[in-house]
């Protein structure tokens, strides 16, 4: 284990310290007192409603071994008299610093750092990868979605003992990735598509490409995995010069790792690659090129196909995440922790794909700006071809969905348009019946979870 010290925050960071002690090792940190962990940095983030500056006497009392703040916080004395075991250091910017730190850890280790980005699929696909490496290696990963500015310099912050890393990298806008990448300087780089997610800032597709490729902004002279089906990310392919190693997947493009003879049903999917076949115990053909970059991985890394397989079928995804679960008599898909356009086309093809009665529950696909009406509309015709029996849709952007299917004669008795999730579970508890299967799907801030877990209480 490779332990950064008070000294570093001094030293690297120009912390100026208040009390404690130069020598002592800081081995794990968090921002949140509500899950703080005695033994813990405390690192106080100023937020746009709430400084968490404000915040260090709850994490001495709960047990944190000190505390990072922003200069301008007002420490009183009494504290630092009743916690005078603990260590306080005042910076220009705490996360600036926790930035500077995880970049200095990462430069303490020599281990293969695996960074993910990408419009949709970053999490299973970090998920997958983890597991298929955890076969040979001891890995850390990102844990849930902690992949932003904050996230990520977190995560490397926790490396201890482990001899392999798996990171994810999410943005909002362009130059956000270059940060994170120079702070990981990943190893192996994967881009799992290039879709619509964000468009709203950044105002077309190619420059998502241009963010998402910051991810080699990090990289020197490592290998670039990407998704050889995605029609942005192969045209980039073909059409430029590359200095480092690109490995390619796909299911319809001739690929490096191209998966073969695909058959679906409602709890796994199966494929072979190069003459091997292989599982995965979650189903849809987006979960299928997923689980190529996990067999990718195994092979860079002469991991044998017996040990990729038992990976593949082993990894659990991350919560509310097509997790497909039985309740009563009824199937529940809860998709529920978040949604862009090309998440939604994947979840509904799936659920167009059984032969159940189907109903889909959709919400607002946020951050998409002036592209929202467009996006949330063309999500009609791909519910219509899906065959989808009952649509019901909640919030104010969804309602165009509601609208195009009119426009195409959806069946207006199958269809409900709310503004409320309480208003959606009393439709679902008076129509469900045995044997339907119900696909709950929005982006977060929607909290499609309530859905979920009233449906799951009955």
């Amino acid at each position: 284990m490779h332990n950064i010290y008070v000294k570093d925050v001094t030293q690297k960071c120009h912390g100026k310290l208040i009390q404690g002690a130069l020598d002592t090792p800081l081995i794990s940190f968090s921002k949140d007192t509500r899950t703080i962990q005695k033994g813990d940095v405390f690192v106080g983030i100023k937020g746009t409603n709430f400084d968490g500056n404000n915040m260090y006497e709850e994490a001495l009392e709960k047990g944190a071994i000190g505390c990072i703040l922003n200069k301008d916080t007002i420490v009183n004395e009494y504290y630092l008299n009743k916690y005078s075991d603990t260590f306080i250091i005042l910076v220009d910017d705490t996360i600036e610093t926790l930035q500077k730190l995880a970049s200095y850890k990462r430069s303490l280790y020599d281990i293969p750092v695996i960074a993910i980005t990408g419009s949709v699929g970053k999490t299973s696909t970090k998920d997958i990868v983890a597991s298929v490496l955890e076969e040979k290696y001891h890995v850390l990963k990102t844990l849930g979605n902690l992949n932003n500015h904050i996230g990520l310099p977190l995560t490397i912050l926790s490396l201890k003992d482990e001899d392999a890393l798996v990171v994810e990298m999410g943005m909002n806008n362009l130059g956000e990735i270059n940060t994170l990448s120079k702070i990981a300087r990943p190893t192996i780089g994967i881009i799992t598509n290039i879709g619509t997610a964000h468009i709203g800032n950044l105002g077309s597709r190619e420059n998502i490409l241009k963010a998402k490729l910051e991810i080699l902004d990090g990289m020197d002279n490592g290998i670039l995995i990407i998704n050889n089906d995605n029609d942005l990310l192969h045209d980039w392919y073909l059409k430029n010069k590359h200095n480092l190693k690109i490995v390619t997947y796909g299911i319809n493009n001739q690929s490096d790792f191209n998966a073969k003879d695909i058959n679906l049903n409602e709890l796994f999917s199966t494929f072979m690659v190069d003459n091997e076949n292989y599982q995965i115990n979650i189903p849809g053909d987006h979960f299928i090129l997923n689980a190529l970059v996990g067999i990718t991985i195994g092979n860079l890394f002469n991991i044998s196909t017996e040990k990729i397989k038992n990976g593949l079928e082993n990894f659990t995804l991350s919560k509310n995440r097509m997790e497909i679960e039985k309740v009563n008599n009824y199937t529940i898909i809860n998709d529920s922790y978040n949604a862009n356009y090309d998440s939604m086309v994947s979840a509904i093809n799936y659920l167009g794909s059984l032969k159940s009665h189907k109903i889909a529950v959709l919400g607002d696909m946020l951050e998409l700006g002036k592209y929202s009406e467009k996006l949330h509309r063309n999500l009609a015709k791909v519910l219509l071809d899906n065959k989808i029996d009952i649509v019901i849709t909640v919030g104010n952007n969804a309602k165009y969905i509601s609208s195009e299917l009119l426009n195409l004669n959806f069946n207006k008795n199958n269809l409900y348009s709310y503004n409320s999730n309480k208003d959606a579970i009393n439709k679902l508890k008076g129509i469900i019946k045995d044997d339907d299967t119900i696909l709950i799907k929005a982006s977060n801030g929607m909290h499609f979870k309530e859905i979920y877990e009233a449906l799951k209480g009955d």
